[in-house]
């Protein structure tokens, strides 16, 4: 169906930015709505933003506004997550996900690339 492969994570200091990749490969023409979604440890993943298709929407959770920016490249099939003023508690398991086809929630999901913030 589909793949999605997350990169950018890393180790980095409070304070840094970082940009998280997601690229999608397969059947890439059925997926309208992709995502970004986090797991932090011992807590339940969470919603960060998504974004459809084309670019011409965007969606926020309202503790992510303000420091996180999703973007995409239609013609690479990539999604970013632009996290400025990282905090130690931005320390997760950043997740791609996507919508395809009929599906109202999203059932292609990405193995997760970690993000770590030192103080």
């Amino acid at each position: 169906q589909v793949q999605l492969v997350e990169s950018g994570g890393g180790l980095v200091q409070a304070g840094d930015s970082l940009r998280l990749s997601c690229a999608a490969s397969g059947r890439t023409y059925i997926i309208y709505c992709m995502g970004w979604f986090r797991q932090a440890p011992g807590k339940e993943r969470e919603f960060v933003a998504d974004i459809n298709r084309s670019g011409s929407s965007r969606y926020y959770a309202d503790s992510m506004k303000g420091r996180f920016t999703i973007s995409s490249d239609y013609a690479k099939n990539t999604i970013y997550l632009q996290i400025n003023s990282l905090h130690p508690e931005d320390t997760a398991v950043y997740y791609c996900a996507a919508k395809t086809g009929s599906a109202a929630s999203f059932g292609s999901w990405g193995q997760g690339t970690q993000v770590t913030v030192s103080p």
